[in-house]
């Protein structure tokens, strides 16, 4: 949620005598999440470049103060962003979010440009979904914004949830931008209530997915969702996850969940485990390591390595040696490394992912092996030392540096593929 007033760094807290009121075993969640997770929260002050959040107004056509509050607890422009991206692709007939605010205004702003789809949006405090009510209404704009206040439990999730009532029957974007995490880190989990109502092609948003209870969520979310694709994308100060459903979803049963299957959990012994593990260093949480959550990476960075060979072999198809990482860098946000002096650059191609082009570039080696780099963001579970795929008759190096995921392919031995890969150097 988010309120075109200024706000303070924490969110909006509950009344003392709400429903809702955490028992304790919730609070030393909050109190462990909040020790791992401050470096998170202090990243997300700023809320995005102001420049960023003009061009994003200018694109709506709506005016420079619309938004004149963002940050703290408060979506990013890499959220609102999204949230634009996903409407205008998918035309949605009904979005429904969970948090209201400046998603709020930017999507029934997105849909009144892009089919005139309706929003259904819950939030908490019946106050502020008045007062978000009242912000759209000032600029010509309607939603159909709703008090949940957090009375529900749910029997898979932690924390309480809301409080929803007539829902729609199919959902084509699922927005969630809360509960905030100060009811518990893992309550947003609770929206995979909403998962089986997702329409073929629907597409799922999760702010703040950069945090490490959200990370937990997105995990499990992963193994309960399969026919869900869920990538981490570090557009924004805090992080999107985005999951775009591809076929029927049907949950996974797991022996370990069910009726309070995260309350039988032992909370503390937990925290503490997290703790110790060295996860308070930013940074050191990286997604965790599923072979399915780098799957798509891998199986694009193939079929770039693929489509490269076709094109050299095509009299047809003009290829590009010319490699300016500069400029792709300002029109993709992909930053390049250096490759060895002595390899030869043949093709350079923008190659086009579910969220955003990637980069494709066909090298030779002086030993005549064709390889190709592949460059993307970051949603592999690889850290800085290369790990090794196969795809077919294709061997794969990936690794991550920074927000960048890479991957060197090629049809060399593994111990060569790696060989070659140690070659390429981060630029500075």
């Amino acid at each position: 949620m988010t309120s075109r007033e200024l706000t303070g760094f924490l969110p909006l807290a509950e009344r003392a005598g709400d429903p809702a009121r955490r028992r304790l075993s919730d609070l030393a969640w909050r109190i462990g999440f909040g020790a791992i997770g401050w470096p998170w929260l202090l990243a997300s002050l700023s809320g995005g470049r102001k420049a960023d959040k003009r061009a994003l107004l200018d694109e709506l056509g709506l005016p420079h103060d619309a938004l004149p509050h963002l940050g703290s607890w408060k979506a990013d422009i890499g959220f609102l962003r999204h949230i634009v991206r996903e409407i205008a692709r998918l035309r949605p007939a009904q979005v429904v979010e969970l948090g209201a605010g400046a998603s709020t205004l930017i999507a029934a702003r997105a849909l009144a440009l892009h089919g005139g789809g309706r929003l259904t949006s819950f939030d908490q405090h019946g106050g502020f979904a008045d007062a978000t009510r009242t912000w759209l209404a000032d600029h010509g704009l309607k939603a159909d914004l709703r008090h949940a206040p957090l009375t529900s439990e749910s029997e898979d999730w932690p924390g309480r949830w809301y409080a929803l009532d007539n829902l729609p029957d199919r959902i084509d974007l699922l927005i969630i931008d809360g509960p905030p995490w100060s009811v518990h880190p893992l309550v947003r989990g609770a929206a995979d209530s909403l998962f089986a109502r997702l329409s073929p092609n629907a597409v799922v948003l999760l702010d703040d997915a950069a945090r490490p209870g959200e990370r937990l969520v997105a995990r499990r979310w992963r193994q309960r969702w399969p026919h869900i694709d869920f990538r981490l994308m570090h557009d924004g100060t805090k992080g999107t996850l985005v999951g775009r459903r591809r076929d029927m979803t049907v949950p996974v049963a797991n022996d370990n969940e069910g009726a309070g299957g995260w309350r039988h959990l032992g909370r503390a012994a937990a925290i503490a485990a997290l703790i110790s593990t060295g996860w308070i260093a930013r940074g050191a949480l990286g997604e965790f390591p599923q072979a399915a959550q780098a799957s798509p990476f891998l199986d694009e960075a193939a079929a770039s390595h693929r489509a490269g060979l076709l094109r050299q072999n095509m009299a047809s198809q003009l290829e590009s040696a010319m490699l300016n990482t500069d400029e792709i860098r300002r029109s993709t946000g992909i930053v390049l490394p250096r490759f060895p002096g002595n390899w030869q650059v043949n093709d350079v191609q923008l190659f086009p992912t579910p969220d955003s082009p990637a980069i494709a570039v066909s090298i030779v080696t002086p030993e005549g092996e064709q390889l190709t780099f592949f460059a993307d963001r970051a949603e592999t579970p690889a850290g800085a030392r290369p790990l090794l795929a196969r795809r077919a008759g294709d061997i794969i190096a990936y690794w991550e540096a920074g927000d960048m995921a890479y991957a060197l392919t090629g049809r060399a031995p593994s111990r060569r593929i790696m060989t070659l890969a140690a070659q390429i150097t981060p630029r500075a």
